[in-house]
């Protein structure tokens, strides 16, 4: 289990000046499914685009556990994507990746290197807890504690005045469960992570967050037999973002919008429409 407990910043890229920008996609380049959202369609999830079968260590999957292990396989879906949705002229776009909160330097470097390679003006990177609590909306301010159930990453993050204060990532997903029995492993690996937080935390933050009720965002959260045994066993309740399994590319399509808003390239956009 990866564990982040430093009191660091993670957040998207430095501001930039946007003038210039006309259009753009926002992508999540997920272990199991490539999401993109693209304003005026809304999101595209496809699961011919998440690689080519039988090629690269990935097996037909450039991207395992939130790391990319196929980076070419994976540039070309990448090319794919900015082809359909951007056009052979990449001038004057911006494109916003997510991606895990506890993704190491090697696949944020990867994944930047890329998304540079596709030729768009700005690229913006922006951690998926912050994604997933953007598409969310307010939740009457203070610490927001975020927890994504992916396909192969389970992480736990905790969000204070919108910035990462701790996180958790395990290797272990719906992929990893065994469709015979109850999801047991997942809902264990949720409290451990959260127990964590809370016995390292000094300011009461996780405790605050937990009486809210942590957001749950990603493929398990549209799991009724996972959210309700994360909520038995925590003793409070839990919040379900809309369309969970796309949250994060949703939030990130929100990010999109406010860039674009800024350009004065397009009207008011939400990571909700589509």
């Amino acid at each position: 289990m990866r564990a982040l407990h430093d009191g660091r910043r993670l957040g998207p890229s430095a501001r930039q000046d946007h003038r210039g920008i006309t259009r753009g996609l926002a992508l999540d380049l997920g272990s199991s499914r490539t999401r993109v959202w693209v304003p005026g369609h809304g999101v595209l999830a496809d699961t011919d685009l998440c690689g080519e079968p039988g090629t690269g260590p990935g097996r037909g999957r450039p991207v395992r556990r939130g790391r990319i292990v196929d980076p070419e396989s994976c540039g070309r879906m990448l090319g794919r994507i900015a082809d359909t949705a951007l056009g052979a002229d990449r001038t004057g776009t911006v494109i916003v990746l997510s991606h895990p909160v506890l993704a190491g330097p090697r696949h944020r470097t990867e994944a930047r290197e890329l998304i540079t390679a596709l030729g768009p003006t700005t690229v913006i990177a922006l951690d998926s807890a912050r994604a997933a609590a953007a598409y969310a909306g307010p939740c009457d301010g203070g610490p927001l504690l975020v927890v994504d159930l992916g396909a192969e990453l389970t992480e736990a993050t905790l969000l204070v005045d919108g910035q990462v204060r701790d996180a958790r990532q395990a290797e272990t997903g719906l992929g990893d469960l065994d469709p015979a029995e109850p999801p047991t492993a997942v809902v264990r690996t949720v409290l451990d992570m959260i127990m964590e937080m809370w016995q390292q935390d000094r300011h009461g933050a996780v405790l605050g967050a937990l009486r809210k009720g942590p957001l749950l965002t990603g493929g398990g959260a549209a799991r009724p037999d996972i959210t309700h045994r994360i909520a038995v066993r925590l003793g409070g309740p839990v919040r379900l973002a809309d369309d969970p399994a796309t949250a994060v590319v949703r939030g990130a399509g929100m990010v999109l919008g406010s860039v674009l808003r800024r350009a004065g390239a397009a009207p008011a956009l939400t990571g909700r429409t589509g």
